[in-house]
């Protein structure tokens, strides 16, 4: 499916931003260090919060997942579907086909 990068990406950016700018967050690695561009790959808590999570289920993030690191490929997955299905963030917002 084709996606529209810059929709709704403002809003995911400030959505990240009120959940975690200035605190303390734990960044946890799966296998790889960094993507194909150089970015680092973590996923991030806050306290027992897992921000990555939190992001997807409310709509303000895709569940993208790229081999060898799926860990939360599943999670990741069912946040993105209950998302969907209410409608939330970008799947109410955006253009997706």
């Amino acid at each position: 499916n084709a996606r529209d990068p810059e929709c709704f990406g403002i809003q995911a950016a400030q959505q990240l931003s009120n959940l975690i700018l200035n605190k303390k967050v734990r960044m946890e690695k799966d296998i790889s260090e960094t993507d194909r561009f150089g970015r680092l790959l973590r996923y991030v808590y806050l306290d027992n919060t897992f921000i990555n999570q939190r992001l997807v289920e409310s709509g303000y993030a895709f569940a993208s997942t790229y081999p060898p690191d799926i860990k939360f490929k599943d999670t990741l997955s069912l946040a993105q579907k209950t998302a969907q299905e209410n409608k939330l963030g970008l799947w109410n917002e955006c253009k997706l086909h």
